[in-house]
């Protein structure tokens, strides 16, 4: 019997901090290939942060939103771009960025990871524009 908290639970959560890493070092790579230092967040299935990388010279005001953006993407099963345009005036999750003590994010740039179709955890990145933090989001989440 796996104890809460042991080796044997993370791995069947689906996000190890050995996964993290991999998921972290393909987004840092992607980051510095298109010239933009980012802010990377990984969370397990339970929505814990498993990792984290602040690039240097990435923006700290975009540490938040990466963890956040990660948050997001778990919380819902969904990539946060998609959220956002369901959430837009006239849509059905119109006001939802206000829910969860405003730690919902609602643009491009979180991504959840999956393991045999179910999500298991999520990536976050913030520090470029939507579009690079998405790029480098589909990097990471690619890796895993």
């Amino acid at each position: 019997m796996a104890l809460f908290g042991s080796k044997q639970a993370a791995e069947a959560n689906g996000v190890t901090l050995e996964r993290a890493m991999v998921v972290v070092e393909a987004a840092r790579r992607k980051a510095e290939e298109i010239g933009v230092m980012q802010n990377i967040a990984v969370v397990d299935a339970g929505n814990r942060l498993v990792m984290f990388a602040h690039m240097d010279g990435a923006w700290l005001g975009s540490i938040d939103i990466a963890q956040n953006k990660a948050y997001t993407a778990r919380a819902f099963d969904m990539e946060t771009k998609a959220l956002g345009k369901m959430s837009q005036p006239g849509e059905p999750l119109f006001g939802i960025h206000a829910s969860n003590d405003g730690k919902l994010i609602i643009f491009a740039g979180g991504i959840p990871l999956k393991q045999g179709g179910a999500v298991v955890g999520a990536i976050g990145v913030s520090g470029g524009t939507v579009e690079q933090d998405q790029e480098v989001a589909e990097a990471g989440a690619g890796a895993f």
